[in-house]
């Protein structure tokens, strides 16, 4: 499994014009799913996601991870996103023979967002399977690609 985490003020995802997903300061978090994946790897991801110190402590360090943002804890917005297994490897169009198929991923991006709910996360998400608008606003900014 593959995450594009990024740190954020605020994010959302809307689908057909409505709000399916929202947060404020924490992490978006864009989750891609290949053939091998299964629920160990969910979990682990999980686990690094929410212990992953992306946030500014005190003296002005990342030290900190999502869990200890704000008063009660920032917040991630999951976003499956198969294309983050394309590959551009052969020419200009992209490959998507890596991405797991639909029947093999909802389940384990569920299994996530279980694991994080699990863990004491505030989740929110995009609508698998459907055409999201993504909207954030990138801390920092930062982006890490995180791969279990």
């Amino acid at each position: 499994m593959r995450a594009l985490v990024q740190r954020v003020t605020r994010a959302s995802v809307t689908v057909d014009g409505e709000v399916v997903g929202r947060i404020g300061p924490g992490t978006c978090a864009l989750i891609g799913v290949t053939h091998d994946d299964d629920e160990a790897a969910a979990r682990a991801l999980a686990a690094k996601i929410w212990h992953l110190r992306l946030f500014d402590d005190g003296e002005g360090r990342m030290n900190l991870p999502v869990a200890e943002v704000g008063e009660a804890g920032g917040e991630v917005l999951v976003v499956s996103q198969f294309t983050l297994y394309g590959s551009t490897e052969r020419g200009r169009r992209p490959s998507w023979v890596h991405a797991a198929r639909p029947e093999h991923a909802e389940p384990l991006i569920e299994r996530l967002v279980a694991e994080l709910r699990d863990l004491g996360a505030r989740v929110a998400t995009g609508r698998f399977r459907a055409d999201m608008a993504g909207e954030l606003v990138n801390d920092g900014p930062v982006t890490l690609l995180l791969e279990v």
